[in-house]
């Protein structure tokens, strides 16, 4: 193992985004990233009519919020991932990148999701060499907190 810091390069800034933007259900929802970095991952996400589940409220629904939230902590643990991996070839280290997946999570509804725009934040709890603990965030526009969950991930 080396002893040198991880440094989430422009490059591999470019590769995460490059791999989150091929995953059509990203696209489908519309999910946008924000920030990258080793301490936390942003993710956005603007309400369309197709997005709501209270049609009489004009709610976001539940199961976009659980996706939003998975997909800005998915992205939290590759981060880890490649920081834990950086010391293997290049061809390992993809090949347990690939595995990558969601083993548990856990989302708590705290508020309805009302709003034009809503923000995803994940922050890592703790990034093994196999399995990643992640906490996530949901805000509203106007800086209400709409759900926070807990994800586990397959990382190696």
């Amino acid at each position: 193992m080396t002893d040198t810091p991880f440094e989430l390069t422009d490059e591999l800034r470019l590769a995460i985004y490059q791999f989150f933007e091929r995953i059509p259900f990203n696209r489908l929802l519309g999910i946008e990233i924000g920030e990258l970095s080793e301490e936390r991952v942003t993710m956005h996400l603007p309400m369309r009519p197709e997005l709501v589940g209270n049609f009489v409220h004009g709610i976001l629904h539940g199961g976009v919020i659980s996706a939003l939230l998975d997909t800005c902590g998915g992205a939290m643990a590759l981060i880890g991932a490649f920081a834990n991996h950086r010391h293997l070839p290049s061809a390992e280290r993809m090949a347990r990148l690939t595995r990558l997946g969601t083993i548990d999570l856990r989302i708590d509804y705290l508020r309805p999701g009302r709003g034009a725009r809503f923000t995803a934040t994940a922050l890592p709890l703790r990034a093994g060499n196999k399995v990643a603990v992640v906490r996530m965030e949901l805000h509203g526009d106007d800086g209400t907190l709409v759900a926070v969950g807990t994800g586990t991930y397959l990382c190696g």
